[in-house]
């Protein structure tokens, strides 16, 4: 049976690329074009406003994804490694485990048959910042990443687009990495500074 649930609240990315995401924009089918760089290390950061799995509540919770592809996106063999507010308790661990990974439906699914490696789920703290335009996220001695808009000539100060990423496929901003935007795990280590960026509200559901 399908678990009614539903979240909202914030998310921002960071990857290697050095120029606006190219697996957005690929000529053929989405997640096709090669990363700038060759591979693809890109840090998800998310916080949860408020949300319910079933009767458990999610508010205030924060979930980060770390994530390795050898090439194309869409050419699969995802590693991919999930850091869970230590916060949450049990329910609230296992209610998140099930969006994040794609097991309980959702934009996540979408990604799920991609991924050929799990590197696990770690507790931990995480914080997560908004301030004004910048997004921050820190896990201490694993991650700290920041992104600002895209420098920009529109007097919003922001580019937003709806390009389909399935975490928020109606609107998304673009962004650039600041400096010491940084990971250090599972035998990865990134410098994502002044690389590519993204941030968006989220409003996700199990019929998503």
């Amino acid at each position: 049976m399908a678990v009614d649930w539903q979240i909202s609240g914030d998310y921002f990315e960071n990857c290697n690329c050095s120029v606006v995401c190219p697996c957005l924009v690929s000529k053929s089918p989405p997640l096709t074009s090669k990363p700038t760089e060759g591979v693809c290390d890109v840090a998800l950061l998310f916080h949860i406003d408020k949300g319910a799995y079933e009767s458990t509540a999610l508010d205030n919770l924060n979930v980060a994804l770390a994530v390795h592809t050898p090439g194309a996106m869409a050419n699969g063999n995802w590693s991919v490694a999930a850091y869970i507010d230590e916060r949450a308790n049990e329910k609230q661990t296992e209610a998140l485990g099930a969006i994040f990974t794609g097991a309980a439906g959702g934009p996540m699914a979408h990604f799920a048959p991609l991924i050929a490696t799990n590197l696990g789920v770690k507790k931990v703290p995480i914080t997560y910042r908004i301030e004004g335009k910048t997004r921050s996220c820190e896990i201490p001695g694993i991650l700290r990443m920041s992104v600002d808009p895209l420098p920009t000539a529109h007097p919003s100060g922001e580019m937003w687009a709806n390009v389909g990423h399935p975490v928020s496929p109606e609107k998304l901003a673009l962004a650039v990495g600041a400096s010491g935007s940084t990971f250090n795990d599972h035998g990865m280590r990134w410098d994502n500074s002044g690389k590519n960026g993204h941030y968006a509200p989220i409003q996700w559901s199990s019929a998503s």
